[in-house]
């Protein structure tokens, strides 16, 4: 209510109480208002009532929540499901316009006003958690593929003759058909083991550049966030390698916003040499449904060409689940969650080690990757590939989501390029393995619950393979015992 009807309602209700009606909403109000003069995510997270409030009134703002409001057009905002339309608290519209995913909405400056604050929340949060540099970003309604293929279309139009991308191989689908589907040619540049850990071959992107010639790759697409053995390529030397020789250079930093490693990676690469864009996974980095990813970079009219380049309107849900989490959340809430999953990070280290080392197992040395951990598998491995694929399917049953279980000798083919020890990111990695990970949400109990079904999978298996053996001893063998 505006101040005119709290002074109606005085006639009847008591002024005192109304008058402590009217702080109280005052108190809502001030939240919104210092929100819309800033534009940075609160230091302190806003209750459910004040995010409903501000809702609700950006809401009411957009033309198919006008009174009395007349539409004869082909997209106004009708809703057949009322659940449907709480579910969206009735900002039905969308973002952006046919031409500018950024641009304002003239029948909906709701949620025009939504898309707006949410992508300078949005910009502040990237800021604090280490790429103090970046200029713009957006919110984008595609997870990180997607967006990856958005940047190099984008792209196409600043090097029309461009063919090839250099990718330091990743062995993850969407990473490699984002390139594919943009109709480019995937230069695969494989890893070099160095230790336990598999690290960028700057020698053979180097090698590839001059063979192919600057003028002909479209872009280096380079990786933070990954599965260890694999850790966050070398993106200072990729940066400068890309600014020396005027190559783009997209990131793929899907998971790597929790990580203030990765984030501090991609701020010294734009820094000391050239980084274009860098994406972000909404869901991996923020805990909302999957469906969006933040793009950005330290180039603002790059970035908005990328905007212009998405077609058509496109649905508001991913800026809306991120607004609504970061003003729950807080800065402070969501610093504490990115502490909270360093610590079990190292946590999750110890007891992995200490349970590998039960099983006559190790804990992979790999500690270039912040948030990934890989546990060797080569007392199963001498029982039978089976043995460690089998191990997967058990901890699966057993409700343990996430680990992932690499034997070797896995071959793929994934849009028509064929990956030989697929899920290694190489083409021979020295032992199959184990990855768990420490990302954002965590908690000690699930790290207590895995660690302890991984044990009994392992002593499972272990008494199988003796069993195994005692059977396949022959009569003369059995006597000789």
């Amino acid at each position: 209510m505006n101040n005119e009807n709290f002074i109606l309602s005085e006639k009847l209700v008591s002024s005192s109480y109304v008058r402590q009606g009217l702080q109280a909403r005052r108190g809502h109000e001030q939240l919104i208002r210092v929100l819309l003069q800033q534009g940075k995510c609160p230091e302190e997270g806003w209750s459910e009532s004040t995010i409903e409030l501000f809702l609700n009134e950006l809401a009411v703002m957009d033309s198919n929540n006008f009174l009395g409001n007349c539409g004869v057009g082909e997209r106004e905002g009708r809703v057949a499901s009322s659940l449907v339309a709480r579910r969206h608290y009735r900002l039905i519209h969308g973002i952006g316009r046919s031409g500018d995913i950024a641009a304002v909405q003239p029948k909906a400056a709701g949620s025009s006003l939504l898309n707006k604050i949410t992508n300078s929340v949005v910009l502040d949060v990237l800021k604090f958690t280490g790429v103090r540099s970046v200029s713009s970003c957006f919110v984008v309604p595609m997870a990180t593929g997607m967006s990856l293929t958005l940047c190099f279309l984008t792209l196409r139009h600043r090097r029309p003759g461009a063919r090839y991308i250099l990718w330091p191989r990743i062995d993850q689908k969407s990473c490699f058909k984002s390139m594919v589907t943009a109709g480019f040619e995937p230069v695969v540049i494989e890893n070099v083991l160095e230790g336990d850990e598999l690290r960028t071959n700057m020698e053979e992107v180097e090698r590839k550049i001059e063979e192919l010639g600057a003028k002909n790759i479209l872009c280096v697409h380079s990786t933070t966030s990954c599965f260890a053995p694999r850790v966050p390529d070398r993106l200072e030397e990729l940066a400068v390698l890309c600014a020396k020789h005027d190559i783009p250079h997209i990131i793929n930093n899907a998971y790597g916003m929790q990580s203030s490693k990765c984030m501090h990676l991609i701020q010294q690469g734009g820094r000391v040499g050239r980084i274009d864009a860098f994406v972000q996974s909404l869901d991996k980095n923020f805990m909302v449904p999957v469906g969006g990813a933040i793009i950005a970079g330290f180039d603002e009219s790059f970035i908005k060409e990328i905007s212009k380049m998405y077609p058509g309107r496109a649905s508001a849900s991913p800026s809306l689940d991120v607004l609504i989490t970061l003003l729950t959340l807080g800065a402070s809430g969501y610093k504490k969650l990115l502490s909270e999953r360093k610590e079990l990070y190292s946590h999750l280290a110890q007891e992995l080690k200490a349970l590998a080392e039960r099983h006559g197992e190790r804990l992979l040395h790999t500690p270039h990757n912040p948030i990934s951990l890989a546990m060797s598998l080569n007392r199963l491995q001498t029982h039978s590939n089976a043995a460690v694929t089998q191990l997967g399917s058990m901890l699966f049953t057993r409700q343990v989501s996430g680990a992932r279980v690499v034997p070797l000798g896995v071959e793929q083919t994934v849009s028509g390029h064929t990956f030989n020890g697929f899920m290694s990111h190489v083409d021979s990695y020295p032992c199959p393995y184990l990855n768990a990970a420490s990302a954002i949400g965590i908690t000690k109990e699930d790290i207590t619950l895995c660690i302890k079904r991984l044990d009994k999978c392992l002593k499972s298996l272990r008494k199988e393979a003796s069993a195994e053996k005692s059977e396949s001893v022959s009569p003369a063998e059995d006597l000789k015992d």
